[in-house]
């Protein structure tokens, strides 16, 4: 990253190494997290399996973060939870390496018990490192260094997952999956690795965390009411609700419902990230300019009619169209959301308001997983509606279905009750769709890889 964000050299230090940090994790998410449903699904994992793989880390996750915020309201290091966090997530990707070539009676099931492990020492650092990097980075440049940051993990993930693709095809060709998986986990393993060596690296600015703390549940329930944090947490909650009814099953839908071929499981993964990265330089710069409540607005607005999409058109070409509009508006939403978060959160309390945002986060997406995998386990293949029969390629319709659903009933209650948090350029959510659409983002993402001198240059050129 050329340009500087801060006068402190130091903390422009640290931000390079948050960087660096964020690249590393976009490998191991990549060539790794991105394909433990896929190895999952290779393990011969049940519909119900699946459930569990994708319910129980989400769960464990949220305790793990409320430990984590209580930790360090007793004036503990962030750095020193960020590391024990870490730590834990990259030693398990050891025994996820050995499932893939060491016979075991239930390897489903251990499986999801290190996967859960995996999450609860990610999410344990999860508050520490929310609260030190938004220390970090100046608040009116928090657009465009995440929006930078998270271009380049996208640039980085859509690599890595590509390439992981490419090897798990090629050893499956050859009948030889299983090692094609501990390949890709031991690039995970060693991407986090790099990762922890930048994260100790940072700088830690001093600040007292408040500690984690509930009022009764009166003086709550009052609070709550007033609060633009928590009515905001709750919407993203019921968001996350309404996606987990179906994201657990989109690896099991494409691999064994729909007969994707690694390839064609990784392109369509790969051009959902590609379509991030083109995208998040855009995002960035708007929810700067217009206020993160916009972006989100426009986004989520999208979103009912993405997993119902896969049920109408459920083969590889419109798939990937889907995606195209899925990765584009999921980058916008999931870049002002964190932003809009660190906007109504005091500094001292970010540490204590994330791990209970990510609480309800989490606990929301155990709770919709467990209504998809109901719902997948139990749903007909046809539905006889006035005479006609309709038959469906897979069992997983009446989860998809139901999340686009619950997404239309979140987006209809939250959406009109949000407020943005800052002073903003004043503009209409369809005015910012018109800017999006008519927007090149191939163009705008060139153009910013042009040397920041020769920008400067085409400006004063136009003045």
């Amino acid at each position: 990253m050329e340009r500087h964000y801060s006068r402190d050299p130091q903390v422009e230090r640290s931000l390079r190494y948050s960087v660096r940090d964020g690249v590393a994790w976009s490998v191991m998410f990549g060539a790794g997290e991105s394909y433990l449903q896929a190895f999952a699904v290779f393990l011969k994992a049940s519909t119900a399996q699946i459930t569990l793989l994708a319910a129980l880390p989400s769960l464990l996750g949220s305790v793990a973060q409320l430990v984590s915020a209580w930790v360090a309201g007793q004036s503990i290091q962030r750095k020193r939870l960020i590391f024990a966090g870490v730590l834990l997530q990259t030693v398990t990707w050891l025994p996820i390496i050995a499932l893939a070539f060491v016979p075991t009676e239930h390897p489903v099931l251990l499986l999801i018990l290190w996967v859960a492990l995996y999450y609860v020492g990610g999410q344990f650092a999860a508050p520490p490192w929310s609260s030190l990097i938004s220390d970090l980075v100046p608040e009116r440049r928090r657009g465009r260094f995440f929006g930078k940051r998270t271009q380049l993990m996208s640039i980085f993930t859509f690599v890595s997952l590509s390439v992981a693709g490419l090897a798990l095809e090629f050893f499956a060709q050859r009948s030889a999956a299983g090692w094609g998986f501990a390949l890709v986990f031991a690039v995970a393993l060693l991407a986090r690795v790099y990762s922890l060596h930048q994260l100790m690296r940072m700088h830690e600015p001093l600040q007292r965390l408040a500690p984690l703390t509930l009022p009764p549940l009166g003086g709550l329930l009052h609070r709550l009411r007033g609060s633009e944090f928590a009515r905001f947490a709750i919407f993203i909650a019921c968001m996350n609700l309404a996606v987990a009814i179906a994201s657990p099953f989109f690896t099991l839908y494409m691999l064994r419902d729909l007969k994707f071929s690694y390839l064609e499981f990784t392109a369509v993964s790969a051009f959902y990230v590609l379509m991030q990265f083109l995208a998040l330089n855009l995002w960035g710069r708007l929810s700067d300019v217009f206020g993160n409540l916009r972006v989100v607005q426009i986004t989520s607005s999208v979103f009912p009619l993405l997993p119902v999409l896969w049920v109408i058109f459920p083969s590889f070409w419109p798939i990937l169209a889907i995606q195209f509009i899925s990765g584009i508006c999921w980058a916008g939403f999931s870049l002002a959301a964190g932003n809009f978060l660190y906007d109504v959160v005091p500094p001292e309390k970010r540490a204590a308001y994330s791990a209970v945002h990510q609480t309800l986060s989490n606990s929301a997406i155990f709770a919709g997983a467990l209504i998809g995998g109901l719902l997948a386990t139990h749903a007909p293949h046809a539905l006889q509606l006035a005479g006609f029969t309709i038959t469906f390629t897979s069992g997983l319709w009446a989860a998809l279905t139901l999340s686009s659903v619950v997404r239309a009933v979140v987006v209809s209650i939250f959406l009109p009750r949000l407020r943005e948090s800052r002073l903003v350029r004043p503009i209409s959510p369809t005015a910012l769709a018109i800017r999006v659409i008519r927007a090149n983002i191939v163009a705008e993402w060139i153009f910013e890889l042009l040397p920041s001198r020769g920008r400067a240059a085409k400006k004063r050129g136009a003045s």
